[in-house]
């Protein structure tokens, strides 16, 4: 249910990586930190390196039980785990020990919000294999949130650079797999989410348009029948059903549309046809939600950038973004 009286969870991401040092350069935005009460989780050690690499400081209020927590506006509260010592790992490397406390540090955050004891969750960068070898062994991180949350079905990311948000009919699989997994069903689902989760970011009639998946979409099946089979059925389907919906569009061109014809979401049919042109409108902008969960997720569309990790040269445009959306969301 959204209010305007708002906990919001945070985690530091990957030590290794540039999260604690967006978080601290992000909480400097007032109008951010002024936009709900905020619940940092995690250990105070890595929050403390994460101060000393972004040359910031960040006042916050040590509670060890929510119940010392209030939903005051402008409220930032640490919930120190005492986990993870810096010196259990190395700035610009995948750490076990990191990936390890990463995933247990959202394991629980997801518990406080099983518990409706928080209204959302934005999360600095993780790297996925890290968590694997740190022991949470998922395909990757929406997966892992959805059966944390039990979820089994209905869930997707999705991504939004500005005023434009892209999903995708498959995601974190290899390229070989993806026609094998596209399917008029799939296609359809994946239409009616992008159609439900827009309207409920207060969307009142969102355009999506469709990328095809073959070059020049299928050329009438010379190229290809996934158009011709899955794609196009599953428009004309959500057609009849109220959704604006147009495509399926070749994928080459797709880009160019949104200057001449402008729609709200571009639904893809695989990871880099939407993320490669969302990227270059903006890296410094681009946040990735969590969709058709219980509670909203989000976290800046971009890596743990191991290679200016320690520098304090990191970007928080897309962490400030993120926070904004999970505010949005609930409110």
């Amino acid at each position: 249910m959204k209010n305007d009286n708002l906990l919001i969870a945070v985690t530091l991401g990957d030590a290794s990586g540039i999260g604690p040092e967006l978080i601290v350069k992000a909480f400097q935005h007032e109008a951010i930190k002024s936009s709900a009460a905020w619940l940092i989780v995690g250990d105070k050690r890595v929050f403390e390196q994460g101060q000393e690499i972004a040359g910031l400081t960040l006042p916050v209020t040590d509670v060890s039980d929510l119940a010392q927590v209030s939903k005051n506006k402008g409220d930032v509260y640490f919930f120190d785990l005492k986990n993870l010592a810096p010196e259990e790992y190395k700035l610009g490397e995948v750490s076990i020990q990191s990936g390890r406390v990463t995933g247990e540090t959202l394991k629980l955050v997801l518990e406080l919000s099983k518990s409706n004891l928080i209204d959302g969750v934005i999360y600095a960068p993780l790297n996925k294999e890290a968590l694997h070898r740190g022991g949470h062994h998922f395909q990757d991180e929406l997966h892992f949130f959805a059966d944390l949350l039990n979820c089994e079905s209905g869930f997707s990311e999705i991504n939004v650079m500005e005023k434009l948000w892209v999903t995708r009919v498959t995601s974190h699989i290899p390229l070989k797999n993806v026609s094998e997994n596209i399917s008029r069903e799939k296609v359809y689902e994946r239409i009616m989410f992008a159609d439900k989760t827009l309207k409920s970011a207060n969307f009142e009639n969102p355009k999506i348009a469709v990328a095809a998946l073959n070059p020049h979409a299928g050329e009438g099946g010379m190229l290809g029948n996934e158009e011709i089979d899955h794609i196009r059925p599953a428009i004309e389907q959500a057609k009849r059903e109220g959704v604006n919906i147009e495509g399926p569009y070749p994928a080459d061109t797709l880009f160019l549309r949104l200057g001449k014809d402008p729609f709200d979401c571009l639904l893809a049919m695989y990871h880099d046809q939407a993320q490669t042109g969302m990227k270059m409108l903006g890296f410094n902008k681009g946040v990735t939600m969590s969709g058709g969960l219980p509670i909203t997720l989000t976290t800046p569309a971009h890596g743990t950038a191991f290679d200016i990790a320690g520098k304090g040269k990191a970007d928080e445009g897309a962490t400030v973004e993120a926070m904004k959306m999970v505010v949005k969301m609930n409110s």
